[in-house]
């Protein structure tokens, strides 16, 4: 006779001493992880939207390659450079390929009151670092060369993120040291930031696209093709921060994921409703794409909180962000040609969130975290912000002044964008030889495989051959 399922856990549990909670804390995390991978996807979609047709297929190319070097990096290097340390670290030293760490609550004490397995945690991790890196090249659209992605991604990757998030949230010295305890639950700097960080060092290198600045300097709107795929990469972005914020507990059993969950919905709803009221404000429209700003930017603001505030907070910082994201973008674009809005949605909105601990973190959570004190408007004292300010102006110095470098180096020898007839043209034709909708740049003669055209390739030249009737069945 078979035994039930959890009867059979709980048997082969106790049979290789082997806690139920390894696994059900271990699926957890993998389960948030998945989530975080699929936001690849909602950055697809939203970076797509913002472009022009002619470089819609360039992006699927560069998610793939940078996820995949991202992945490789984070495996050799990234991981133990982050979290494989002591607590107060500069830079980690254990599980190098996740290997030879020993005890991994010793190795990587930050997450050891966690008994996910070292992969879960890794896996979790390095859709972290991948999301982070994606940030970077939403801004870069439809001038930088394909090559540019792959170098600097083995150096974000394998370095500038992994020494910079250790810091911040994997029990470095800006979390660490009694002394600073930054707060940043799921990574509002250690992730957004960074990633906005790295762009802006890529713009102020890279120019603006071709034709986004008029001879008299102001800026010309380069609408995208496809606001409904934007709209969709929203959503699906939205729905990786169930795994972003709640899986930054890395348990599952104590049911505090859920409030989690719940303060991060909050504040993405107060992020969209303020936004729309904003750009209204200032447009007189309803703009489509503030919309999808909005929530994105309440939810990178809430992701350094979401562990630290009640509900009513997330709603204030939510709606705080949706006006930061309106106002960022319109001030920003006068200078810097950023198509997707990051560096206010991810950037300006990063640094308010990170901000927001030292504001509204209710005492008894810095308390259950174990990091950092309770905020302004509960103990009065300035002490929280000013560690939070701190720690955003040092990652802010190190990720700029390490990204500037990798992208002046790479300016100075393999060239930074592509030339001014390739840009016209559309990089997915000069840079991977086809297009991403072919039917609307293939000559018309060459469509007949596609049912579109008529024209035979042996008849070019002459007028196209009228479309027969269909013969009835």
């Amino acid at each position: 006779m078979s035994l039930p399922v959890a009867d059979l856990i709980d048997a082969v549990g106790s049979k290789n001493g082997i806690p139920d909670s390894v696994g059900i804390n271990s699926l957890w995390v993998i389960v948030a992880g998945c989530l975080v991978m699929f936001m690849q996807a909602g950055f697809a979609f939203l970076e797509i939207g913002f472009s022009r047709a002619k470089n819609a297929g360039t992006v699927i190319a560069k998610i793939l390659t940078n996820f995949s070097i991202a992945g490789i990096c984070y495996w050799a290097v990234g991981f133990a450079f982050a979290f494989g340390g002591p607590i107060g670290h500069i830079i980690g030293t254990h599980g190098l390929f996740l290997r030879d760490f020993g005890d991994p609550a010793k190795a990587f004490p930050v997450m050891g009151l966690s008994d996910a397995t070292v992969e879960a945690k890794w896996f979790f991790q390095f859709v972290f670092c991948a999301v982070s890196l994606a940030i970077v090249w939403g801004t870069t659209l439809e001038r930088i060369k394909f090559g540019v992605y792959a170098i600097y991604a083995v150096v974000f990757s394998a370095v500038i993120y992994p020494i910079a998030s250790g810091w911040v949230f994997g029990g470095g010295w800006l979390q660490g040291k009694s002394w600073i305890g930054m707060q940043d639950f799921a990574g509002s700097t250690a992730v957004h930031l960074i990633g906005a960080t790295g762009a802006l060092a890529a713009l102020l290198l890279l120019g603006p696209r071709r034709g986004k600045y008029g001879s008299d300097g102001r800026p010309r709107a380069i609408p995208g093709h496809n606001m409904p795929l934007f709209g969709l990469g929203i959503f699906i972005l939205w729905l990786g921060w169930f795994g972003f914020n709640p899986g930054s507990t890395l348990n599952a059993l104590d049911g505090r994921f859920t409030e989690v969950l719940l303060v991060t919905q909050m504040a993405a709803c107060a992020g969209v409703l303020t936004a729309l009221a904003t750009a209204k404000w200032k447009t007189g429209a309803i703009d489509i794409g503030m919309a999808g700003n909005g929530a994105i930017a309440a939810l990178v603001a809430i992701t350094a909180p979401s562990g630290y505030v009640v509900p009513w907070a997330g709603i204030v910082i939510g709606a705080v962000a949706g006006v930061i994201v309106v106002l960022g973008v319109y001030a920003i674009d006068k200078w810097i040609d950023d198509p997707v809005g990051a560096l206010s949605a991810h950037g300006l909105a990063g640094v308010w969130g990170t901000l927001a601990c030292g504001i509204f973190t209710h005492p008894s959570l810095a308390a259950y975290n174990a990091v950092g004190r309770g905020g302004l408007i509960y103990t009065g004292s300035f002490r929280q912000l000013g560690a939070q300010a701190l720690g955003i102006a040092i990652v802010f110095a190190f990720v700029f002044t390490a990204s500037y470098a990798t992208f002046w180096v790479i300016k100075k020898t393999y060239g930074l964008r592509v030339s001014a007839e390739e840009e016209d043209a559309g990089l997915d034709i000069s840079e991977h030889g086809m297009y991403g909708y072919p039917e609307q740049f293939i000559p018309e003669p060459e469509l007949v495989a596609y049912g579109a055209k008529t024209t035979p390739p042996s008849a070019v030249g002459q007028s196209p051959a009228p479309i027969p009737a269909e013969v009835p069945a």
